[in-house]
């Protein structure tokens, strides 16, 4: 490359989703794919979520094996696992993480005010209730800042979090979330959200001002479809009030769950910060010892959390969220 020429940007075959300069690249973003590595099991896969060839992937677990001088996987069936000496680059790697994490929380506090992007992802529902109105606070009080939102589901949220691309993420705990005591995330409860029946305007259940999730045992039911954050809590909830939902129609979208309620198509659950258009539908509040509720989370990276505006992101979604329980 000539001298003042511009850098070429990389593509996606190229690189990651990551910016150039994110945390990976500050550090070594071979580290990066080892994680992800960890994470999803194989090469292909891991070759996908990064938006690389599954060669680039081991060619760059390969570079990364020799300058160590260790080696990282061992072979397993279709599966790659990785050796003890990859497990130790890892906790390493998570190490280097934090502290490059204050580092920045550090640097940016330097600043007379708050500038930069705060950028937020998470579930629908968590993002029209609570971080659109966080977001507009944020702007009045912090008007050099930019903020950009982005719905995804949970389990995306963690690894755009990963993967330097969010900042804070909204969601819910579930099969495919890591746990509360995972190394490389600080979670913490941001409210207690309950569940209502919706029934049509003119289901007989609508005459009721609150019932048992049994009572609705012998319904069609209308769900979000299985990849997503909510269906596995109807399932858990039906469970626990002793049946099995008869799934009858499955779509994506609140609004589309609503119509089909409004039809008399069936019944559904839905928690009650979902804002619902003007359909002729009823909320029926349930009833019983266990009323169905979930949690909605805060994410950040581990050590993220002392960037100034990170901090005043996740006080604003505190602020919000007990204006609504409150």
């Amino acid at each position: 490359m000539s001298p003042g020429s511009p850098l070429k940007a990389c593509t996606s075959n190229e690189s990651f989703r990551t910016k150039p300069f994110s945390l990976d690249y500050m550090i070594d973003h071979r580290l990066h794919v080892l994680r992800t590595l960890a994470e999803y099991g194989t090469v292909t896969a891991t070759a996908a979520a990064l938006h690389l060839t599954p060669s680039a992937v081991s060619q760059q677990l390969r570079l990364l094996a020799r300058d160590l001088e260790v080696e990282l996987l061992a072979p397993q069936g279709r599966r790659v696992q990785l050796t003890p000496a990859a497990r130790i680059v890892l906790r390493h790697a998570d190490a280097l993480r934090l502290q490059w994490e204050a580092a920045r929380a550090e640097l940016a506090a330097e600043g007379a005010e708050l500038r930069g992007t705060l950028r937020l992802c998470g579930v629908s529902s968590a993002l029209a209730t609570l971080a659109a109105p966080a977001v507009a606070s944020l702007r009045e009080t912090h008007p050099l800042a930019e903020i950009q939102i982005t719905e995804e589901e949970s389990a995306d949220c963690y690894r755009l979090l990963l993967a330097d691309e969010a900042d804070i993420a909204l969601v819910l705990p579930g099969p495919e979330a890591p746990p509360v005591t995972d190394s490389r995330f600080e979670q913490a409860s941001l409210t207690t959200d309950r569940q209502d029946l919706l029934v049509a305007a003119t289901h007989p259940l609508a005459r009721h001002k609150g019932i048992e999730l049994a009572e609705a045992a012998d319904q069609p039911w209308i769900v979000k479809k299985h990849n997503n954050d909510t269906y596995p809590l109807v399932t858990a909830a039906c469970a626990a009030a002793g049946f099995t939902p008869r799934i009858g129609h499955e779509v994506k979208e609140w609004y589309a769950v609503s119509a089909l309620v409004a039809e008399g198509l069936g019944v559904c659950l839905v928690p009650r910060i979902v804002p619902l258009p003007e359909h002729a539908v009823m909320r029926i509040p349930l009833l019983g010892k266990s009323i169905p509720t979930r949690q909605l989370l805060t994410a950040v990276r581990r050590g993220s959390s002392g960037h100034p505006l990170i901090s005043a992101g996740l006080a604003a979604l505190r602020d919000k969220a007990s204006a609504i329980s409150g």
